[in-house]
């Protein structure tokens, strides 16, 4: 379910668009839409694409446009220039009317101004401002908010187009990446309930002295405490006893689960029409991811009762290596569709 994809492409404008895609495991397609420029009314259908292809997951979609020569124009708002420009130069004449600015030129009333002769100082010796000239006061203008305007940019149809070929190029490389990890996911996963199934066979093989096993122990215990019992009632109980600790059931479930788990991972049709030669198309999955998980359930669930049964230490440890091989089974299965 993780991958990776992405495309670019040059719009007529020389602006360069970014398409990049990126996806983790998760229960429903969560898409996460980043973009700089897209408009509102594409987002919906850009979201419906990738709910469609990508199924499921948690999608993160970043879609970023650089400007190109045109694209990058940027216009000076004239109106609030003037505002700026009026605003400081009232009050440059304001100051220097006040005595506070002045040219360096002229005489300078040292009473009211506080300075000397010398332009560039004060009479208590630090530097003074002197007057600002109109360059260096438009030069101030144009750093300021909103002067400069970015040239509002109106995506075309053809350019749109070329941006929704981009993102489908982004989508095809990402399942194209989700392909090849699925191949490694499949041989791994195939693998461990191939060893499960080992596993089971051993099972079965220690089965068979396990039951012969307990019921002599359970008749030398009872001559070792030399309690008198009958042997028709002790054989009845006995069985009883026996029938508690019979795990046929859950190796014959355990079997038939890790079978419908291969049928399942291979697409193959229903198990009640598998190996006779009839197709059931009906029954084929594309996107297993979910089913296979309650399978893995159902297997972890016989392997349990199959462990607490058994009463015996060396199937015990062939149902500590089960579980092993089902947890990883159960990482994996989180990452396939």
């Amino acid at each position: 379910m993780t991958g990776y994809g992405k495309a670019e492409c040059t719009l007529s404008d020389n602006s360069k668009v970014t398409v990049e895609i990126r996806t983790l495991n998760g229960k429903s397609a969560d898409i996460n839409f980043k973009s700089n420029f897209t408009p509102k009314d594409k987002e919906l259908e850009i979201r419906q694409y990738l709910t469609q292809q990508l199924h499921r997951g948690t999608i993160d979609f970043f879609i970023n446009q650089i400007a190109g020569d045109s694209a990058a124009q940027k216009t000076i708002n004239k109106e609030i220039f003037e505002q700026y420009y009026d605003q400081l130069k009232n009050l440059q004449e304001f100051h220097k009317s006040a005595g506070f600015i002045g040219t360096g030129e002229e005489p300078v009333d040292e009473a009211v101004s506080g300075r000397t002769h010398d332009s560039s100082r004060c009479t208590n010796g630090q530097e003074y401002p002197s007057y600002t000239s109109d360059s260096i006061l438009m030069s101030a203008v144009m750093k300021l908010p909103d002067v400069l305007q970015t040239k509002e940019q109106v995506i075309s149809e053809a350019d749109w187009q070329q941006i929704t070929e981009t993102i489908h190029t982004a989508t095809n490389k990402l399942n194209n990446y989700r392909d090849t990890e699925g191949k490694a996911l499949y041989a791994d996963v195939t693998k461990r309930v191939g060893n499960i199934i080992a596993l089971l066979e051993e099972v079965k093989k220690q089965d068979v002295t396990r039951v012969p096993a307990i019921k002599e122990r359970l008749k030398a215990k009872i001559t070792e405490a030399g309690i008198p019992s009958d042997p028709n009632r002790l054989e009845q109980e006995i069985v009883f006893y026996v029938e508690k600790l019979d795990i046929n059931e859950e190796k014959v479930r355990l079997a038939q689960h890790c079978k419908y788990f291969m049928q399942t991972i291979d697409g193959e049709a229903d198990a009640s029409t598998a190996g006779t030669g009839k197709s059931n198309t009906a029954a084929v999955e594309d996107f297993p991811g979910k089913k296979l998980g309650f399978i893995i359930q159902e297997m972890g669930r016989e392997i349990n009762t199959i462990g607490s049964k058994a009463n015996d230490a060396d199937i015990q440890k062939f149902v500590v290596r089960m579980k092993d091989e089902l947890e990883k089974i159960r990482e994996q299965s989180m990452n396939i569709l």
